[in-house]
């Protein structure tokens, strides 16, 4: 009976890991079609990262708004109390308020691929956060896991790197998005904890809420209102950017953190680039190299070795 138990228990677990796969890859995959829209909104008309970014959470205010009110009304939701809420405003402000400005400006600096491969630095800084304020181990299936994305990543953009155009742009717009890349990885460290609690979509709701407030407080003091009066085209974009690289990808990321914990969802983030890889072929036009499509296979195999490894009970 131990025997049989254990055994029906065994493949329920995988399939939960396997779900949680899967969030974390169609999750990195609306983010990163969030650059390539970006950049796209950057080429059609000259908006800025604060206009840009407001008319993104317009859009998807209501939608998270929606998305709070449920969870609310769903058997278990436990009651938020005054530590709940700062926590929320820290974490709002933190991982999408003020990562989300910085890379948007940084956009404005380097192409989508570079921002790709210097935002999707953070997962191994969510493993050194981890090590250094949670305690947890940076095992070797882990270690080789960051060897084989980001050997892959410095393979795929080593051309882009090394004609990136004017030094100071680019310097600049690097290190506006590793700072991105910094914050959110704070962000997803400190974020598990109260998705587990909480659960992942009412969390994910209120968190964009509250960066939603941070984000149209900016831009009610450091603009006039008529700055929303863009061309139609800009509302296509920030809409499709609201649905397809927010709201979307937002819940089922959190998800996966909830699934896989932060280490091994921020490790999925390296298929991040390949995606960018492919949709700026795509879309801008960007050309695919074979230095790319090296890099693409060994970040491919880097993400396998840790979602596709069977956890250890």
């Amino acid at each position: 009976m131990a025997s049989s138990a254990g055994s029906s228990q065994a493949p329920a677990g995988n399939r939960a890991y396997l779900a949680g796969a899967l969030c974390a890859v169609f999750g990195v995959l609306g983010f990163s079609f969030k650059a390539i829209l970006v950049k796209l909104a950057y080429r059609t008309a000259p908006v800025d990262p604060t206009t840009l970014l407001a008319l993104r959470m317009l859009y998807s205010a209501p939608l998270f708004a929606a998305m709070a009110w449920w969870a609310g009304r769903r058997g278990g939701a436990v009651a938020f109390h005054t530590r709940d809420w700062l926590a929320l405003a820290a974490l709002g402000f933190i991982g999408y308020y003020l990562s989300s400005l910085l890379d948007f400006i940084g956009l404005q600096y380097i192409t989508a691929s570079l921002e790709r491969l210097i935002l999707f630095l953070y997962p191994t800084i969510v493993v050194a956060l981890s090590a250094m304020f949670l305690g947890r181990p940076v095992t070797r299936t882990a270690i080789g896991a960051i060897v084989l994305c980001y050997g892959g990543i410095a393979l795929a953009f080593w051309k882009d790197l090394a004609v990136a155009g004017d030094p100071h742009a680019t310097t600049v717009g690097s290190l506006l998005v590793f700072a991105s890349a910094f914050t959110y990885a704070v962000y997803l460290v400190s974020a598990s904890r109260m998705i587990a609690r909480m659960g992942s979509l009412r969390f994910v709701a209120w968190a964009m809420l509250v960066s939603t407030v941070f984000i149209l407080g900016q831009f009610a003091f450091t603009r006039p209102l008529s700055a929303l009066a863009v061309p139609r085209a800009i509302h296509v974009i920030s809409i499709a950017m609201a649905v397809f690289s927010t709201v979307l990808p937002t819940y089922l990321v959190a998800e996966s953190i909830r699934r896989l914990g932060a280490n091994s969802a921020s490790l999925v983030g390296s298929l991040g680039p390949v995606f960018t890889i492919a949709l700026g072929a795509l879309i801008l036009g960007e050309r695919i190299g074979s230095l790319q499509l090296l890099g693409a296979a060994l970040v491919l195999g880097g993400v396998a070795l840790v979602t596709l490894k069977p956890r250890r009970t």
